[in-house]
């Protein structure tokens, strides 16, 4: 087996039991293509600590190694020429979880107004920020979740959110004003198939979570909400925060 058929067996196995594990399948998609491009046919600790170090963070990279080692080790017990690479390679994991930014309702306006001026202002793409951005805010919903959603899941007594932490399903009720908004977008998007992804880009790829957060701390930073890399400021996250702040205080 190569590489990449070993991570899609490892990935349903993990699948089967319950979890998710998207962002790991995507990660683990993405090593095995780098090494199956060097030549690798069993996995090498300098190819993973290469592709690792391609990430855009310090903190990425240690998550990138952290999948990567899970992988390994369940091959390993079948092989012992695939490397297990050593935890602390990447160095050791030192970050510590941000406090929440709450963000006010006029600021999550401004991020929003902000997404229909990105580039190519008469395309699908700044459209699908917009109301992604707005429809986390309102629902309190993670980005994978949303990201994750297809044009079945809207419904009329809601949306059908299938893609949880937990692996679970949940019908997550809407405001007149979010469904309004909702049945907006179908309208710019166009008709499509049920199955198909509610959410696309002007290629008409799905907005991929990494995508979404890297546009709002974009947009952020264009509004002065937040500084350069490295600083505080609002996340992709803060909108859940947000919205149960707001909800708390009703």
């Amino acid at each position: 087996m190569t590489l990449t058929e070993h991570a899609a067996s490892y990935v349903a196995i993990q699948q089967a039991t319950g979890l998710s594990f998207a962002d790991q399948a995507r990660l683990l998609t993405s090593y095995a293509i780098h090494a199956e491009a060097q030549g690798d046919v069993f996995i090498q600790s300098a190819t993973v600590l290469d592709w690792a170090s391609q990430a855009s963070s310090p903190h990425q990279r240690i998550v990138r190694l952290r999948v990567v080692r899970g992988f390994a080790k369940y091959l390993h017990a079948e092989d012992e020429r695939h490397d297990v690479p050593h935890p602390d390679a990447m160095g050791r994991r030192t970050r510590h979880r941000p406090a929440p930014h709450l963000l006010s309702t006029d600021q999550i306006r401004q991020i929003m107004a902000a997404a229909l001026e990105l580039p190519a202002v008469s395309s699908t793409t700044p459209h699908a920020i917009h109301t992604l951005i707005g429809l986390l805010a309102a629902t309190g919903m993670r980005r994978s979740e949303a990201t994750s959603l297809r044009i079945r899941d809207l419904t009329e007594d809601g949306i059908k959110v299938r893609n949880t932490k937990s692996a679970t399903s949940r019908l997550l009720p809407l405001h007149p004003s979010v469904k309004c908004a909702l049945d907006a977008w179908l309208g710019i998007r166009g008709p499509g198939a049920p199955d198909d992804p509610l959410f696309i880009l002007s290629s008409g790829r799905p907005v991929c979570p990494e995508y979404l957060t890297n546009t709002f701390i974009k947009l952020a930073r264009n509004l002065g909400l937040r500084g350069g890399p490295g600083t505080p400021g609002p996340r992709l996250h803060d909108l859940r925060h947000s919205f149960a702040a707001t909800a708390l205080a009703r």
